[in-house]
């Protein structure tokens, strides 16, 4: 989802980074591969993802949702040398697909992959974590948030992606429509919580930057 007008958004894209050609690569086998493959985030929030990883420069973190690992590489980039990335996805189709990239990346080691309901994995994981993505079912994005905010160190960073749900969180309500009334919830708890600060971007189909205080 593009909120810019399409030459202004071009502009954006033409003077970020570029995108790395291991991600090209998995990016194009996705397309050909992988049923919606534009679940992916795609060459300009990977650039972000990155930078906010490698400005945090994070030693533990947790990825809600890998898909085909597209995020779980950018994000990869900025951990520290020992650090590690737990991600957890729920389709064990996508476990080998997974592998292939990040092993033929500088970060496979670091990278450790859980196959489960997120919401049952979660507590099982025995470590504290500076920085989290949340990028799966969204009907669950509060359960998440509530796992895993005791698990944040103070001053980490929690991602929140389609924040914005395509526009819909503007749109008058429709009562059937679970997955819009979820993300509101969402919203609104993250800007409620007294436990984080947060910041919503209009980056693509929204993401926000929320800090543990």
């Amino acid at each position: 989802m593009h909120f810019l007008p399409e030459a202004l958004d071009d502009y954006v894209v033409r003077h970020t980074e570029n995108e790395p050609e291991l991600l090209r690569r998995l990016t194009r086998e996705t397309f050909q591969k992988i049923l919606q493959p534009r679940m992916s985030s795609g060459p300009y929030q990977g650039r972000v993802l990155s930078m906010i990883s490698k400005l945090i420069n994070p030693k533990n973190i947790l990825e809600i949702g890998t898909f085909t690992g597209y995020s779980t590489l950018c994000l990869a980039e900025g951990l520290q040398v020992e650090g590690k990335l737990h991600t957890i996805d729920i389709n064990e189709e996508l476990i080998d697909f997974q592998r292939k990239y990040f092993d033929a990346s500088e970060h496979g080691s670091k990278i450790h992959q859980h196959l489960g309901n997120a919401l049952h994995v979660i507590p099982k994981l025995e470590t504290n974590f500076d920085m989290v993505f949340i990028d799966a079912d969204k009907d669950n994005y509060v359960n998440y948030f509530n796992l895993i905010i005791d698990k944040l160190d103070s001053g980490g960073i929690i991602l929140s992606d389609n924040v914005l749900w395509s526009g819909k969180v503007i749109e008058t309500l429709n009562p059937k429509d679970k997955m819009t009334k979820a993300v509101l919830e969402y919203n609104a708890l993250l800007k409620e919580d007294d436990r984080v600060e947060t910041v919503l971007l209009p980056i693509r189909d929204g993401l926000t930057i929320s800090r543990k205080k």
